[in-house]
């Protein structure tokens, strides 16, 4: 059982202890691990805690490799491949979120896509991963925007979408002076007193955890430490990272300072744990 007070929050819960595949774990714990390999046995370890086979873990590793996520690091280790860091590495950058931020004047970034493609699956996801990452939102039919006050310039946002995954074809620009009807409908687009609320409610919860993580036994820790992280994490690299007086910016900056501390703390006790489920070499 968790040790968070959640009872209020029943759809919390359920997340919480949805099983995830071998290959989240997997592709999870090597965007985590900050460029570092990882050794098949500690792979297996983990998905094992989990619930999940040795056997569905080797199969998973097999077809991360076979997909080009993963590859041979040393003998029985892995780490992400070259085309895989692209995207982990924007990632990565939850970390440093706050710094993308600048002062906000009133203008928007806008992206047009109407030009483009809905037929190709493959891309759409991409494009649309690339949109969300970045904080835009639907104004009108394949047309994003969202408020011009992340990177250096408009042209720093340009690269990094299309790095994402948006297709060059699509416009990428600064937009102001809208029409009153469109200016009401920006306004609506992101709640930012949900965002505001949802910043403490889970920065409560990772603190109320860590005060209290010893009582679990280590498995159950790094499992729940793992599933948290992740879900805080998750939450770090899709916000759309609002200006004032959109949300609470420094509840934003609380709350990513927290996340932080918490994956400085859930990555020791993983540590901990593999160490511990290691064999300990005989002394002859």
């Amino acid at each position: 059982m968790s040790i968070i007070s959640t009872h209020h929050d029943p759809t919390f819960i359920r997340r919480l202890f949805m099983k995830p595949s071998a290959r989240k774990i997997i592709l999870d714990m090597l965007l985590g691990s900050e460029g570092q390999s990882m050794s098949a046995r500690d792979a297996i370890t983990s998905c094992s805690w989990f619930g999940i086979s040795e056997n569905n873990a080797r199969v998973a590793l097999v077809r991360l490799s076979a997909d080009g996520l993963i590859e041979a690091a040393d003998r029985g280790h892995y780490r992400l491949t070259e085309s895989a860091h692209e995207l982990a590495d924007d990632v990565a950058t939850w970390r440093i979120a706050e710094q993308r931020v600048r002062a906000w004047t009133g203008e928007y970034i806008a992206v047009h896509c109407g030009a483009l493609g809905r037929t190709d699956r493959s891309a759409l996801r991409r494009r649309n991963r690339a949109l969300q990452m970045l904080g835009f939102a639907e104004l009108d039919r394949g047309f994003f925007v969202r408020p011009n006050n992340i990177e250096s310039d408009a042209e720093a946002v340009r690269k990094r979408l299309y790095k994402l995954g948006l297709e060059a074809e699509a416009s990428v620009f600064v937009a102001m002076s809208f029409d009153p009807g469109r200016q009401s409908r920006l306004r609506k687009l992101w709640d930012g007193r949900a965002l505001t609320r949802s910043y403490k409610v889970q920065r409560e919860k990772l603190q109320q955890w860590m005060a209290r993580a010893d009582e679990l036994e280590p498995q159950t820790a790094a499992r729940e430490a793992f599933l948290i992280g992740g879900s805080a994490i998750r939450a770090v690299v899709f916000d759309p990272l609002l200006p004032e007086p959109m949300v609470d910016t420094e509840a934003r900056r609380v709350f990513v300072d927290t996340v932080r501390q918490y994956d400085r703390f859930g990555h020791a006790i993983w540590r901990k744990v593999h160490a511990l489920a290691r064999p300990t070499p005989s002394l002859r």
